[in-house]
């Protein structure tokens, strides 16, 4: 699950704290530093493999993925948290947020000053609305995803909480009217699809 059950408020709660542990969820959720690894890691024939079989079930157990690469449950194991440790893989699961009430989500551009980028966007991080929050260049400095349970919800969530951060010098809000993809997959109203393999 790539993290703790609570980096979003629509999953607080979910997991118990010994499921979060066994997920290996202590640390901080916010990254401190780029997702830059400077120094390249190849992945072989085998991580291919491990790596295909978890894309296609990301349930797969160390016995699949062995099997899949034709290795041992305990080398599988040791590769893929080198690959977590190391960054070069982050496990993560899409969910459909309508489905769990969240019927409002907005891209909201942010103009902050250049002294407050750092400030806004760890709050931004910290705010259980916010399912992503990145700095960006251009005009506008911050970009951040909310999912609110509806457009009061988002107006409230804006206008106070984001509205009132120090160093924030204009905000857009882009409300999704109909949200149709995600990272790796189509939803169809409240429901994730499978993206057809066949090209037109």
């Amino acid at each position: 699950m790539g993290g703790r059950g609570h980096y979003w408020a629509a999953l607080r709660g979910v997991l118990s704290p010994e499921q979060e542990a066994r997920l290996g969820s202590e640390g901080s959720p916010f990254t401190e530093s780029p997702v830059v690894n400077r120094d390249p890691v190849r992945l072989t024939v085998e991580d291919e493999r491990i790596l295909a079989t978890l894309a296609a079930n990301g349930r797969a157990g160390l016995v699949d993925l062995a099997a899949a690469a034709d290795s041992t449950p305990g080398r599988v194991s040791r590769r893929l948290h080198a690959l977590l440790v190391s960054r070069v893989v982050h496990i993560d699961v899409e969910i459909a947020a309508a489905a769990l009430g969240y019927h409002a989500r907005a891209n909201l551009w942010l103009r902050v000053h250049p002294s407050a980028v750092k400030s806004v966007g760890r709050a931004l991080a910290r705010e259980p609305e916010i399912a992503f929050a990145a700095a960006v260049s251009g005009p506008c400095n911050i970009h951040a995803v909310a999912h609110c349970r509806d457009l009061d919800d988002l107006f409230e969530f804006t206008s106070d909480r984001i509205g009132s951060l120090a160093g924030l010098q204009s905000m857009e809000i882009s409300p999704v009217l109909q949200h149709v993809k995600q990272a790796g997959t189509l939803l169809s109203g409240d429901r994730l699809v499978k993206p057809s393999r066949t090209r037109t």
